[in-house]
């Protein structure tokens, strides 16, 4: 597909199909667990056509689960039956030498899973772009160095932090280069951990490196799409605008309605209902209305994309999913 017509084509379209990061409340569909999808490709590739199916998508996202990469590094990931699986632990820490830290090959752990259900799905879903999940290199650095280690030792250890990333960068170009050869027509980078940067530091320790994997793996016919569900992102949007991605994707802490004039008008820029406080435990009523509010606030944008503001958690009532598809039709009607 050429993405970048269908960015173009999207930006000049009069209503525009919604966008939201919806995988996993597919297991309801199923009557499956989080477990179950996570190790198999082909209950994934299932789980993205019936959300296909089900839902008038702009595009089939991939499961944005943040666990992947890192345990191909060698983390401890904790799985549970109805929410995201999520990395415990360190396996750097500022007394360990980052020459040690192996970059394991592409389709490592569950990551050769996660390329075979996007080989499936391709196939599958043929009438809107297939976008493959992976993490942003800051996201994944904190996720191996700990979260709350590494927002110290930006300060106290830069270059330990710097050599992680770079590893980080290596491996996620190599996997984003492989979902590309299965045919996925772009991947939505998760870099959530960089909207809780300073602006300087977020460009210093996130954005350099998001650039190389832009530069690296995006073409006419692959996008990446940026998503940043930090508070920080208004004030760190010049740094965000210069990683060059195809579309920019927002969360709830933020007011889309903020960042909207200041981005790039040739760009899709997509959020931001709340996921948990609404899709997850809000009512129709609820979400119906938060998303007309949002939409009437952001639609004057041409390159506004009305989405979630995160991935929609598991076991959020498909109610309150048909309720936000709804409220999308009848803001445009």
């Amino acid at each position: 597909m050429d993405m970048r017509k269908w960015v173009a084509d999207t930006i000049a379209a009069d209503k525009k199909k919604a966008v939201p990061v919806l995988s996993f409340p597919a297991i309801q569909l199923m009557d499956i667990t989080v477990k179950d999808l996570i190790d198999s490709s082909e209950k994934q590739a299932e789980a993205m056509r019936l959300v296909a199916e089900r839902c008038d998508t702009g595009a089939s996202v991939s499961f944005m689960d943040l666990s992947v990469e890192a345990e191909a590094f060698g983390s401890k990931t904790v799985v549970t039956d109805d929410e995201v699986p999520t990395v415990v632990g360190a396996i750097v820490d500022e007394d360990s030498d980052p020459d040690e830290l192996e970059v394991p090959a592409v389709g490592a752990g569950r990551t050769g899973l996660y390329l075979e259900a996007i080989e499936k799905a391709a196939k599958e879903i043929d009438d809107r772009p297939v976008l493959a999940g992976c993490i942003g290199p800051f996201s994944l650095a904190g996720r191996l160095m700990d979260v709350s280690e590494i927002m110290i030792l930006c300060y106290e250890e830069p270059e330990l932090v710097h050599a992680v990333l770079a590893k980080a960068t290596e491996f996620i170009t190599g996997y984003a280069q492989a979902f590309k050869e299965r045919g996925a027509d772009g991947v939505v980078m998760a870099e959530p951990l960089a909207g809780l940067l300073s602006p300087d530091l977020a460009e210093e320790f996130s954005a350099k490196y998001v650039r190389q994997i832009v530069e690296a793996v995006q073409t006419d016919e692959f996008g990446v799409f940026y998503h940043n569900c930090g508070n920080g992102v208004v004030k760190a949007v010049d740094s965000i605008k210069s990683i060059g991605a195809m579309g920019y994707h927002f969360g709830n802490a933020i007011n889309m309605a903020d960042i909207l004039p200041l981005m790039p008008a040739d760009v899709l820029v997509m959020g931001n209902v709340d996921p948990a406080g609404q899709l997850r435990n809000g009512t129709p009523e609820s979400v119906a209305a938060n998303t007309k509010e949002i939409m009437a606030a952001c639609t004057k944008y041409p390159n506004f994309v009305i989405s979630t503001g995160c991935d929609v958690p598991p076991m959020s009532p498909w109610e309150n999913i048909d309720a936000f598809f709804k409220a999308v039709e009848e803001f445009y009607n």
